[in-house]
């Protein structure tokens, strides 16, 4: 699949993927690290945003997307270069239109390494919208369309 995750290194592992359960896993680049050679906190953010938004989205009916509406992290431990991490992520509690997902990452040796819970919103598309472009929300262009397509115009209340 791909995204962000994927441009920085990380990958969604589809044979662990299940509903309302996703894994992501990464090896730790010099690119990953901080001023102080351990890993950035936004590796941790980026691998749980992922699993855990993964596994809402194994729970998504055809017309139905979502996005990340908070996201809280405890950097537990720091990784260093070359350690392999994996996230883990399950769906707690999904409503209609919010979602609650827990996640932890482990390095290669089952060490605790962060944890971090979040929600998500959940909306359908109308009919006739089609499918979301891959890398768009709601209609708006995905990043390889031109960004200077008009907008939609807007819609005219009349009034009595």
């Amino acid at each position: 699949m791909p995204g962000f995750h994927k441009s920085v290194g990380f990958e969604i592992d589809p044979s662990q993927a299940s509903h309302g359960h996703c894994v992501v896993r990464g090896k730790i680049e010099p690119m990953h690290l901080n001023i102080n050679q351990v890993v950035h906190g936004g590796v941790y953010c980026t691998m749980l945003d992922t699993a855990m938004g993964g596994a809402v989205v194994t729970t998504l009916n055809p017309r139905e997307v979502t996005a990340t509406t908070s996201l809280y992290v405890d950097f537990l431990r720091p990784a260093r270069l070359g350690q392999v991490l994996s996230a883990d992520g399950r769906v707690t509690r999904r409503g209609r239109n919010i979602a609650f997902a827990d996640g932890h990452i482990t390095d290669e040796e089952g060490k605790l390494m962060g944890t971090g819970r979040g929600t998500w919103y959940i909306w359908t598309l109308a009919p006739g919208n089609g499918p979301a472009p891959r890398g768009a929300v709601s209609g708006m262009p995905a990043p390889a369309q031109d960004a200077a397509a008009p907008e939609p115009s807007a819609k005219k209340v009349e009034r009595r």
